[in-house]
């Protein structure tokens, strides 16, 4: 089951805005991929999530190390890059099953990734235009309780 919302994000600050209300609607152990080409603000986006969570740390592309955990906030945040990751054997190999049940987990670069780790996610897919900062958003709940979450979103 899916439920889709689109969102308008004329700023970056925008993008980072809409992380910092995805943050009050996760819950331990929720998966949120975020997808969309580069430079579309899923980075910017996944801070917003971190800010909306507590996270005082920087939250920075984890590019080069793959994932980040950041332990402080209402809620433990792992932050996942899986552009770099060369199939399903390289994310088992990051061992993140022992911090999803406890964490919400943000997965940058994440096409094809979320519904291996959790059977209920958040698609986040962010399209950017070529002419200006302006991004949309559409949001995707799938599995059992996003739906309704997704509803629950606020402006």
């Amino acid at each position: 089951m899916s439920h889709d919302r689109c969102e308008s994000l004329p700023t970056a600050r925008d993008t980072w805005e809409l992380g910092r209300r995805i943050a009050e609607l996760v819950r331990r152990g929720d998966v949120i991929v975020l997808t969309g080409p580069l430079g579309a603000g899923k980075t910017v986006l996944a801070q917003g999530i971190g800010a909306g969570l507590g996270v005082h740390t920087g939250v920075v592309s984890p590019t080069f190390v793959l994932a980040r955990m950041h332990p402080e906030g209402r809620l433990p945040l792992v932050h996942v890059d899986a552009y770099r990751l060369g199939g399903f054997a390289e994310l088992d190999d990051l061992d993140l099953d022992s911090d999803l049940a406890d964490s919400v987990t943000v997965i940058e670069w994440g096409e094809g990734v979320g519904d291996r780790l959790a059977s209920g996610y958040l698609h986040v897919r962010l399209d950017r235009s070529a002419v200006d900062e302006r991004r949309t958003a559409v949001l995707s709940g799938i599995g059992a309780g996003w739906p309704e979450r997704l509803g629950e979103l606020s402006r």
